[in-house]
Parts: C-alpha cells; sequence; structure tokens
C-alpha cells in the first residue's frame, strides 16, 4: 500500500519542512523576485486542494483532468488529486477541442481544472473556451494573472476561489490523511501522441514515479539541493517525470509560466540558481539562433538534459559552452514504459547528441532484418525490443489491446516474448548509442534501409540557409522504387531556389552518409506539421506531397 504523491511532500533525509520545494515566476515579472514555497507550506496548499477535491461527491479512483500550463498550481493540483486518492487525466495545453474531447471522453474524466487563457511570448491564448467547445465536463478555472477569472463561466462551472472555498469550514483545512492505495493503482493517464487515429491512454501507478525518480538519481545525479527546471507540460510524460524526479529526490523544482523560447527564461535559470537544466533541441536551437542567452550567467548549472527529438551536434556543442562545456545527458523513451530506456551517466564520459549506456531498471536487444537479436557488443544497426520485466512501465491500455500492441508477433528471447518500442536504434563502437527515429520512418533507397532522421541530420548541416529539414520517400506516381525527397525549412534571408538546395543535399549525403542516395527533389515550407509535443509528422509530409505530386523541385 503506497500513497505516491504523500512520498513526494513528505521531508528527506536533508529535505527539511522549511526546505523549498517549489520556485517559480511569472514571464511578464521577469525582474521580480523569484517567488517560493517551503515543503512545509507546499503540502499545506496541496491539502487544502484535496479537502475541497472531497467536497465534489467524487468516488476514489475518478479521472480528474488537468488543462493547463505547468505552474505550481498545476502541479499542486496534480499531486493533490493523486494525494485523496483520484486519478490525473494529462492533457496538453497546445491541444485544439477536439483532441481535448477524446481525451475526457476516453478516460471518463469527471471535472477538469483548466485556465481562463495562457499568456506565453507576449501573446495571449484562449484556453478555457476551448475546453467548452470539448463539452467538457464540470471545469474549476483559474486565473492566468493570479487575480480573478476574466471570462464568463458557464453554468455549473467553478472559479478557483470558489472551489477552495470549500473546505472554508474544516478545522484545518491545510492538513489531510493520504489514502493508501495498493502500489499499481491507477494514478495517472497519460497518452499517446495519436498521430495516428486516437491516441492510446497509457496508465501510471503508483509504482511509476519510482522509476522515475531511480533513474533521475542514476543517469542525472540529481540530489537533495539541487535545483530542476525543464520547460514542458503536465500533458506529456517529462512533466511528471520532472516533478517525480524532483520531489522523491528531495530536489526543487523550478517553474517558469511562460515561453522558453526568450531570454526571460533564461534569467530565471539564472535567478533560480538552476543546477539540472532540461531542454528539448529545437528549444536550444532557437536560443542559438536568436542569441537571446548571451551574458547570462548559468554557472550554478551542473549539467544538461535533453529528450523529445534528435540532438544536433553544433547545438549541443553551443549548450555545453553556456558553462564550461559541462556534459549534456541525452535520454529516449516512451510513455507506456514510464521513463527512458536508454541515457546518459555521469560516470561515462558522454558524447554530444548520442547516448552512452542503457537506462539502469531496463534490458532491450536490437534486432536484426529477420527479427534476431543483435550481440550485445557487436556495433548494428534496428529496431529495438525490450526484454519485458521493468518496474513501473504499462500492463494495460485503457482503449487498446495492451498485448497486441507491444508484444503480438514479436520474436522470444529467453523464453518470453519481447516487448516492442518501435524506434530505431544504433549501436556504435565504443559502446554508444544513436536514435534513428520510429521503425516507420524507415526508409529503402537503391535497396539501402536508412532513416529519416540520419538523413535530415547530414542536411541540416548542408547550408548555411537552412534551419531544419525533413526526409520522407515516397514511389514515384506509376510506381518504382522509393524516391528520396528533402523539405526544407530556411532561416531569414535572400531568395533561395530548391535546385541550390538541391545540390547542396547531394554533396552532403554523397559525402558525408551514402553516395549511393539520391535526392529527387526538394521543396521549402515555412514550418513544418508538428504532434503537441513537437515531432515532425513525416505521415503528414508524405500525404500532402503524395496529393500535390513530388516529382519537381517546388517552393510551397
Amino acid at each position: 500500500m503506497l500513497n505516491i504523491a504523500e512520498c513526494c511532500l513528505s521531508p528527506k533525509k536533508n529535505k527539511t519542512n522549511d526546505s523549498y520545494a517549489v520556485v517559480w515566476r511569472d514571464e511578464e515579472n521577469d525582474d521580480s523576485p523569484l517567488i517560493s514555497l517551503s515543503l512545509l507550506e507546499f503540502r499545506a496548499k496541496v491539502s487544502w486542494v484535496a479537502n475541497a477535491l472531497d467536497k465534489l461527491q467524487l468516488q476514489r479512483g475518478d479521472a480528474i483532468a488537468i488543462d493547463m500550463p505547468m505552474d505550481c498550481y498545476a502541479v499542486m493540483i496534480y499531486l493533490a488529486i493523486i494525494l485523496a486518492g483520484y486519478v490525473v487525466v494529462s492533457i496538453a495545453d497546445s491541444f485544439v477541442p477536439r483532441e481535448i474531447e477524446m481525451r475526457l471522453r476516453i478516460s471518463k474524466a469527471k471535472v477538469i481544472f483548466t485556465q481562463d487563457k495562457i499568456v506565453r511570448g507576449g501573446k495571449v491564448i484562449a484556453l478555457y473556451s476551448r475546453v467548452i467547445d470539448a463539452h467538457a465536463p464540470t471545469a474549476i478555472v483559474l486565473p492566468s494573472n493570479g487575480k480573478s477569472v476574466s471570462v464568463k463561466l458557464r453554468s455549473g462551472d467553478l472559479a478557483w476561489n470558489t472551489f477552495m472555498s470549500f473546505a472554508d469550514d474544516l478545522r484545518r483545512p491545510d492538513q489531510y490523511i493520504a489514502v493508501k492505495q495498493p502500489v499499481y493503482s491507477y494514478t495517472n493517464i497519460l497518452f499517446s501522441s495519436g498521430t495516428t487515429g486516437e491516441p492510446k491512454a497509457i496508465p501510471w501507478t503508483h509504482a511509476t514515479p519510482l522509476r522515475c525518480a531511480g533513474e533521475a538519481w542514476a543517469h542525472l545525479d540529481i540530489r537533495q539541493g539541487d535545483v530542476i527546471s525543464w520547460p514542458t507540460n503536465l500533458g506529456w510524460m517529462v512533466g511528471p517525470l520532472v516533478l517525480y524526479s524532483a520531489l522523491l529526490n528531495g530536489a526543487t523544482i523550478a517553474l517558469y509560466k511562460g515561453s522558453p523560447l526568450g531570454r526571460g527564461f533564461g534569467k530565471f535559470v539564472q535567478d533560480a540558481g538552476v543546477t539540472i537544466l532540461g531542454t528539448v533541441p529545437s528549444i536550444v536551437k532557437t536560443w542559438k539562433k536568436t542569441g537571446c542567452m548571451d551574458s547570462l550567467d548559468w554557472s550554478r548549472v551542473r549539467h544538461f538534459a535533453t529528450t523529445g527529438e534528435a540532438s544536433s551536434l553544433d547545438d549541443d556543442l553551443w549548450l555545453s559552452g553556456r558553462n564550461r562545456y559541462k556534459p549534456i545527458f541525452e535520454s529516449c523513451g516512451g510513455t507506456e514504459l514510464g521513463s527512458a530506456f536508454v541515457g546518459g551517466c555521469p560516470l561515462q564520459p558522454q558524447a554530444f547528441a548520442a547516448f552512452s549506456t542503457p537506462s539502469m531498471s531496463i534490458s532491450f536487444v536490437i534486432l536484426n532484418d529477420s527479427g534476431i537479436p543483435y550481440p550485445d557488443d557487436q556495433p548494428c544497426i534496428g529496431e529495438l525490443a525490450i526484454i519485458p520485466t521493468m518496474l513501473g512501465a504499462s500492463t494495460t491500455l485503457l482503449n487498446a489491446d495492451h498485448n497486441a500492441v507491444y508484444f503480438k508477433n514479436m520474436p522470444l528471447y529467453n523464453g518470453m516474448p519481447l516487448r516492442r518500442h518501435g524506434d530505431l536504434l544504433e549501436r556504435m563502437v565504443g559502446g554508444y548509442y544513436k536514435a534513428h527515429g520510429r521503425a516507420d520512418d524507415t526508409m529503402n533507397l537503391g535497396g539501402i534501409k536508412t532513416s529519416a532522421i540520419e538523413i535530415e541530420q547530414v542536411c541540416n548541416r548542408a547550408h548555411e540557409r537552412v534551419l531544419e529539414t525533413a526526409a520522407i520517400s515516397m514511389p514515384p506516381p506509376g510506381g518504382g522504387p522509393e524516391q528520396l525527397i528533402i523539405i526544407s525549412v530556411l532561416k531569414d534571408g535572400p531568395p533561395i531556389n530548391a535546385e541550390s538546395l538541391k545540390q547542396a543535399f547531394a554533396s552532403a549525403i554523397h559525402s558525408k552518409l551514402n553516395p549511393l542516395f539520391k535526392v529527387s527533389s526538394v521543396a521549402i515550407v515555412p514550418d513544418f506539421p508538428r504532434t503537441a509535443s513537437n515531432k515532425i509528422m513525416r505521415r503528414s509530409l508524405r500525404s500532402q506531397f503524395g496529393k500535390a505530386g513530388s516529382s519537381s523541385n517546388s517552393k510551397l
């Protein structure tokens, strides 16, 4: 029996009630002092929310959604829901009404916490209206300005202050006795990206955070007294992962309410004394391009971390250089795994844009084209398959057959069926690893299999005007071998034609990857279609170019 939220809110060996649990700042207050809560103060606020929840006449185990930025209030609500024996439904604040509605329907959420609007990067983005358009259940609405809700509420919905007043009649609303549950009881329902049809609804249990915290200790060296900041959202697995990694290890969470793309976030990292800074490669690319982090003092940062997409050698070098070339720990995992399957480790030399070790709590093999594992010491590239015994990983899906999704038709290994993950992974000389995207993003060019990411990494450095590329392959209209198409987003500057880019890409691929790979055509686009977690939707690009035709160079 366990309640993982109670574990997060309890003092640790060197983490007292007076230690900071959370520090934060809003982007419009970049020159203001930080706001902070001690562990004692934070636990009192979480308890108040839990007591108010019990006034809503819900049943233990009911699902309660959160659709708002990951600020102090969102973290407070997240832990209160679990502390009181309910289940969090994670919804990213970037979703359109259709996506919100789908997740509410699948999870059968009874209540949703949201915000009137989002202020990010100087822009005001409606949020409550999207929740209403999603036909959401009872909504509890927080004000973005911390004062009063700026929109008219639907009948039956509650403003935050009204909701919190439900606990006013209690003698000690700032105290709450945690609801202990069997360790494999659900605590959080998260969702896969959902780029093809309905997203998979993946339950986390009280056991999953134990794996998050253990791997953060082993792979990020997170310690009591650390301050960790990682721009993310509770709608994606990195949000809960960061929350648990910090609080279960006795560290402080540093939350910036606003856009992480500008100098304001960098100043927050400086002022908060962040010791572990988590990133996403596309964010680092923007920092480098704009120079917005120049002259800031990040000397407290012990190391960096990154996940979500493939990193760039040049961008990693630039990021490491922000503080005397401190290491960058790459990680790659999955929501259904509850953490990473491969990452870095402070006990090993780190290489930019590469992983140095399998995760502490997982074992995997790399399969050849016949589904046979390569020897563990052999450099290779193939589909990752996971040896299925691991703490905290999913054992069921709410809206799909778990066995069919992850185990059906997988080869046996030591008498056990391997678990499907779907990523292509390369093991390099020296035992380092490199991710090559999803197995369904592979191409067959001239009889040779390669990944889209492998080609993109070469093309991204082929011309000074290139900001980012996406590689896809398609058969010609009349059928035949797949043809390689490179789609590019450019940096600001004078016009450039696709033919010039084609020559640059062809030369780079010929010299740095494989001379047998021929570039059939190139297109220039203003931006790529992406999932809400910022991954390029190559399927959408294939569909778009399949309809438009891809036999000639173009600008769209």
